[in-house]
C-alpha cells in the first residue's frame, strides 16, 4: 500500500525531529546543512535529469514519455531560480508566491522520496519457498511480433525463477505470459513471450498464455483468473521491470493476487524517466487526495503570508 510508504516517510522525519530536540546545540547547524544541502542536492539533481534527458532522446527518440527526466530537471532549475527572484524581490505577494511553491515543492519531493524509498525496499524483497505460477507482464513488441530489451529483461527474470525452483527439487512452476494483441501488434504478446521462452530453453509443457489484457490491471485480473481457475491456493511470482514493480505490486493488491512482485534489470539510462513515469502514474490514481492537499498547502502558505494586524 503506498499509504506505508508515506508512513515510513512520515516516521523518518519524526525521528530527524526528535533528535533535534535531543541534541539542540546542534540544531542551528544540522538546519543550515539541511537547508545547503536541499539547495545543492536541487542543482544537482536537476542537472542530471537534464543530461539523462538529453541521452532518453538520442537513444529512445522523442516521445512524451521519454522526455519526462529533461522536464522534471528544468522544472527544478526553473523553480529554484523563481524562488530566488522571489526572495530578492522582498513583496507581500512574493512572499505568498514564494510560500506556495515552497509547500507545494516540498510536498511532492517528500511523496517522491518516499515512492523511491519503499520501492528500493520493496525490491529487496527475496522469493521464499515454492510458487505454483510465474507470471511475467508484457509489453509492446518490435515490429509488430518480436520481443523488446526490456520484455526480454522479464522473460528471463522469469525463466531464472522457474530454472532455480526445479534446480532445488520443486515442482516446475507454471511460466504465465500475459499480454494481450494491440492494434500495432502482428500478434498477441502473449504469444510471442510463449515462444521466446521455448526458444531459450522452458519446458512447452510449463508455458501458458493469458492473451486477453491491454492494461497492467487486466494483466493480473486475468491472469488471477487462469490460476485460482487451476488452484484457488495458488501462489505465484509477478515478474516485470524494476521501475514497475512497486506500482505493479499496488495493482496486484487490488486485483486480490495472492503473490508478490519481482523486477528485473532495466538499462540505467532508462531508468529515471520511467520511474518518474511511474512516480506519477501513482499521484493520479490519487489525484483528489492530492489535488485536496494541494488546496490545503497552498491556503495554509496564504494564511502565514498574511502580515499580522496590530
Amino acid at each position: 500500500m503506498f499509504r506505508n510508504a508515506v508512513l515510513l516517510g512520515l516516521v523518518a522525519i519524526s525521528t530527524a525531529v526528535a533528535l533535534l530536540f535531543v541534541r539542540p546545540r546542534h540544531a542551528e547547524f544540522l538546519l543550515a546543512l539541511f537547508f545547503l544541502g536541499t539547495v545543492l542536492g536541487g542543482l544537482l539533481l536537476a542537472f542530471f535529469m537534464v543530461v539523462n534527458g538529453l541521452v532518453m532522446v538520442r537513444k529512445e527518440g522523442r516521445r512524451p514519455a521519454n522526455l519526462l527526466s529533461l522536464l522534471l530537471g528544468l522544472a527544478i532549475a526553473s523553480v529554484l531560480v523563481l524562488l530566488e527572484v522571489l526572495r530578492q524581490s522582498g513583496s507581500q505577494a512574493a512572499a505568498t508566491v514564494m510560500g506556495v511553491l515552497l509547500l507545494l515543492s516540498a510536498y511532492v519531493a517528500f511523496l517522491f522520496v518516499c515512492f523511491l524509498g519503499y520501492a528500493f525496499l520493496y525490491g529487496r524483497v527475496r522469493v521464499r519457498g515454492d510458487v505454483d505460477f510465474v507470471v511475467v507482464l508484457g509489453c509492446g513488441l518490435l515490429g509488430g511480433d518480436r520481443v523488446s530489451p526490456l520484455l526480454a529483461s522479464r522473460l528471463e527474470k522469469g525463466l531464472e525463477l522457474h530454472a532455480r525452483q526445479v534446480h532445488r527439487g520443486g515442482k516446475p512452476p507454471v511460466l504465465l505470459a500475459s499480454g494481450g494483441q494491440g492494434a500495432d501488434e502482428r500478434v498477441a504478446e502473449s504469444t510471442a513471450m510463449a515462444r521466446w521462452l521455448v526458444d531459450n530453453g522452458a519446458p512447452p509443457s510449463d508455458v501458458r498464455e493469458e492473451d486477453r489484457s491491454r492494461t497492467t490491471d487486466e494483466n493480473l485480473r486475468y491472469s488471477r483468473t487462469i490460476m485460482a481457475a487451476d488452484d484457488p491456493e495458488y501462489l505465484c511470482v509477478v515478474v516485470t521491470n524494476n521501475f514497475h514493480a512497486f506500482r505493479a505490486a499496488l495493482t496486484a493488491r487490488r486485483a486480490g493476487v495472492n503473490g508478490q512482485v519481482l523486477g528485473s534489470p532495466t538499462a540505467r539510462y532508462y531508468w529515471p524517466s520511467a520511474t518518474i513515469r511511474e512516480f506519477v502514474a501513482i499521484m493520479w490514481q490519487h489525484r483528489l487526495l492530492n489535488l485536496a492537499m494541494g488546496v490545503l498547502l497552498t491556503g495554509l502558505a496564504v494564511l502565514l503570508s498574511v502580515p499580522t494586524w496590530r
